[in-house]
């Protein structure tokens, strides 16, 4: 089998905190393959997005830090570079669409500024033809009108035109993965279609890969390749997105998936809650951290955290239930 493009082997973040140290990601491995989209689904809290960030080194040190683990892209290790070495990364070869576009974009300077700047940092383009390039980036991205789009500022787009400003920045310069951490979320539901479609689109067109982080089971369904399940910073279930949709194995999973109306469901079956609240990372139990609101818990699950290992060839779940 060829070598993955990303692959992530025991990554553990904790945050320094005043109830004390937080472990908010635990020992997670993973791999990402070229052109694949793989979507790190969760509640709020479960792990997601700080593992994103970690990838690219963004966590933010005090409080957080990388205890350990390895981060392997293009022959090196992510967490073992200088602080050059990841900024010659980050925006090139790998690039990061942010959930809230008017935090991420500066108010103060134009769009095709932002957009061109890149190309000009990374490839060392004059700025007439970075610019250039940049309102083709605009028009990939679905901006109507977009040489006269250029000079306008952040303030000027609505909200679902600001994010196809992060995604033609994430494309400059052609990047082997992107990393779109909750893209949709602040957008209303037609306008988080367009957005993923056109992500979806454009990543098919430049064979990049795309990791999805979200808390939206419905929203992956029809985008992703593979999925991985994140409850209490760690990996509770992963598989390909059919296997899992048509047979999830882990209580959780099924929770959220209970959760998701359905257009569809002649039965007109109510949405079923998962029951009590997401785990204390400053206090997790020392079984499942999801034994408290798993109605399948037995006494095995509340005194010894289960590993994740294969249901099938390719569907993993750390779970003691036979499922």
């Amino acid at each position: 089998m060829a070598e993955p493009l990303l692959s992530v082997r025991d990554l553990t973040v904790s945050f320094r905190t005043q109830r004390g140290l937080v472990r908010a990601v635990d020992s997670v491995s993973f791999e990402v393959a070229a052109g694949e989209t793989l979507a790190i689904v969760g509640e709020s809290g479960s792990g997601k997005s700080v593992t994103a960030l970690s990838l690219l080194r963004l966590i933010p040190d005090p409080p957080g830090r990388i205890d350990r683990g390895e981060v392997h892209f293009g022959g090196r290790d992510l967490l073992k570079l200088d602080d050059a070495g990841i900024r010659s990364v980050r925006g090139d070869r790998i690039a990061m669409i942010f959930q809230e576009p008017m935090s991420s974009l500066n108010p103060a300077l134009t769009v095709g500024l932002q957009v061109a700047e890149p190309i000009h940092l990374h490839r060392g383009t004059p700025w007439a033809a970075a610019l250039e390039e940049a309102r083709k980036l605009l028009e990939k991205a679905s901006i109507p009108d977009a040489a006269s789009r250029l000079g306008s500022y952040p303030h000027q787009y609505s909200g679902g035109m600001r994010q196809r400003v992060m995604i033609a920045m994430a494309l400059a310069c052609a990047p082997q993965l992107i990393i779109a951490d909750e893209p949709t979320t602040a957008l209303d539901v037609t306008v988080q279609a367009q957005i993923l479609a056109l992500l979806k689109r454009l990543t098919r067109e430049t064979n990049s890969a795309l990791i999805l982080i979200t808390h939206d089971l419905g929203v992956v369904a029809r985008y992703a390749d593979r999925v991985m399940v994140m409850y209490g910073g760690r990996i509770v279930e992963t598989a390909p997105a059919r296997e899992l949709y048509a047979k999830p194995r882990h209580p959780y999973t099924r929770g959220l998936m209970l959760a998701v109306p359905r257009l569809d469901d002649e039965t007109e079956r109510r949405l079923v809650p998962i029951d009590g609240q997401p785990p204390d990372l400053a206090d997790l139990p020392p079984g499942c951290a999801f034994a408290p609101r798993c109605q399948h818990a037995m006494e095995k699950c509340r005194v010894e955290r289960p590993a994740l290992e294969p249901a099938t060839a390719q569907h993993f779940k750390a779970c003691f239930a036979d499922a």
